[in-house]
């Protein structure tokens, strides 16, 4: 019960998130009574009385405000859900989580626990609610990993370093690590995609990822969005929740458990698991800008093979290599008429053509774009201003992280 009385001292005080409540009267009561009951359960000489009056019923009650805040956030698209909505989602699966701690500490009970703090931050928003939240996030967090330990009933390989290929073709402009001056003048004020050479040699990160134990180790237990099929634009694509293990273990073992190609595509990784942004760093270059938002950090992890297809992301764009390597061709925001965007809303930003493939009978303007290619390396970074088209594709097991930023 140890964990449990720390958890519960980390949990805030009610005026600390009383104003991610204002809209939500049911919220109010509930998470105030809450967590009230869970500190005065703590007694005043140490003592600890778990099933004093209200505990039970604060567990109902929390259960209720899930259930109802559940539904808000899956009523509508998910970009449109209110923050408070997702943040005051997320403090009742923490309540949740305390409440079955209490209950169990056999493992079905924590592995519950564990997917519940899965829900926490890909539904809800566990960023910026309280105080101690990242103390009491890490307290789980490491408790999660030591309970469930993925490494203990899967071995990963870890992957070879690829001799770096010499003279491959590269149609933009190359910097061999540039200072954050001649990045600004070359790159970023002139609009200019550049293969940034050399420029993350001194990441962590170049080393500890490919060995796939050690992402085992630190995310296996966490579920996240994969994408199935090589394609987002196909038919065939859908998206899937599953936990990095099992991603890991059909993706990338000794026997590949399925001929379906899955991807680790886009995801903000990184806010799921701190400790791995311990392994590298924001680029100097992404200093630059207004920087109206937070940098956009996004993980992309998949075997040879995945695509994505042509389009463009409205922000500045660094694409990190950690390891393995990626062929991408580029056509700049002035051919945007030429490159058949998809109608509607959901895909606009991307191109209905296959641009490593381009059928000239069936898109005939493609006979005017002028396309860019070349080979991102791992240690490599690629530059690409806002709404510059690319199409990118693994040639083996890869991992990449970007950054966008305004």
């Amino acid at each position: 019960m140890e964990l449990v009385k720390k958890l519960i001292n980390l949990l805030p005080q009610y005026d600390e998130i009383e104003n991610i409540l204002k809209d939500y009267p049911e919220g109010q009561y509930i998470l105030k009574t809450t967590i009230e009951t869970l500190k005065k359960s703590q007694g005043t000489q140490g003592a600890t009385n778990y099933n004093g009056d209200g505990v039970e019923e604060c567990f109902f009650l929390v259960q209720a405000l899930i259930d109802k805040f559940w539904e808000v956030i899956h009523t509508g698209h998910f970009s449109a859900v209110p923050l408070d909505v997702r943040k005051t989602y997320a403090m009742g699966c923490f309540c949740k989580i305390i409440f079955l701690l209490l209950e169990s500490m056999e493992r079905l009970h924590i592995e519950k626990c564990n997917e519940i703090f899965d829900d926490a931050m890909l539904l809800g928003c566990t960023q910026n609610i309280f105080v101690n939240e990242r103390k009491f996030m890490d307290l789980l967090a490491e408790f999660f990993d030591t309970e469930l330990d993925p490494t203990e009933e899967l071995q990963l390989p870890i992957l070879e370093t690829i001799p770096r290929q010499h003279s491959v073709q590269c149609d933009i402009l190359q910097l061999d690590r540039p200072s954050l001056e001649e990045f600004n003048k070359k790159c970023f004020t002139a609009h200019q995609p550049t293969l940034l050479l050399n420029t993350i040699d001194h990441w962590p990160a170049m080393e500890k990822w490919r060995n796939l134990n050690y992402i085992l180790k630190l995310a296996g237990i966490r579920t996240v969005p994969i994408e199935i099929g090589s394609n987002y634009a196909t038919e065939e694509w859908s998206q899937q929740l599953m936990k990095i293990k099992d991603f890991l273990k059909r993706q990338f073992s000794q026997q590949k458990v399925t001929p379906e190609i899955e991807y680790l595509a886009q995801h903000e990784l990184f806010e799921q698991i701190p400790q791995l942004k311990n392994d590298f760093f924001i680029p100097d270059y992404c200093q630059l800008g207004d920087h109206k938002e937070p940098i956009d950090i996004k993980a992309w992890l998949g075997p040879k093979g995945t695509i994505s297809p042509m389009h463009y992301d409205p922000k500045h764009n660094i694409l990190c290599q950690i390891f393995g390597s990626k062929k991408i061709i580029l056509a700049s925001p002035k051919d945007s008429e030429n490159l058949y965007p998809h109608e509607g809303e959901m895909l606009s930003n991307t191109a209905q053509i296959d641009a490593a493939h381009p059928d000239l009978e069936k898109y005939p303007l493609l006979s005017k774009v002028t396309f860019y290619h070349l080979i991102l390396q791992p240690g490599d970074c690629l530059y690409m201003p806002p709404k510059w088209w690319h199409y990118v594709e693994s040639e083996s097991p890869s991992f990449s992280v970007s950054f966008w930023w305004e």
